[in-house]
């Protein structure tokens, strides 16, 4: 199966939390913060979203920064995802 996000949302595969800290403390897995960094999946076509004509800013494989609250988590075949509106994302990593 495959997820295609719709108006303004973007589909988002959560980057892998940091195991140990700086310092080189290694974290349970309960301490783990979730991270927000994500990779961009798949991108909707933007289009007049709320009377505003929105043009999507991110594009599949961008590294991204988004909101810590944000978006809707779903699991697809024993994957998950992160479904969130693309002003949600905050930054894209270069």
């Amino acid at each position: 199966m495959k997820l295609v996000p719709l108006f303004d949302r973007v589909v988002l595969k959560q980057l892998v939390a940091e195991e140990t800290t700086k310092s080189g403390i290694v974290l349970p897995g309960q301490a783990k913060e979730k991270p927000q960094q994500a990779e961009v999946i798949a991108v909707g076509p933007g289009g007049v979203v709320d009377g505003k004509e929105i043009t999507m800013q991110v594009k599949v494989g961008d590294k991204v920064i988004y909101s810590k609250y944000s978006g809707t988590e779903v699991e697809l075949d024993s994957e998950k995802y992160v479904v969130v509106k693309q002003n949600d994302i905050l930054a894209v990593i270069e």
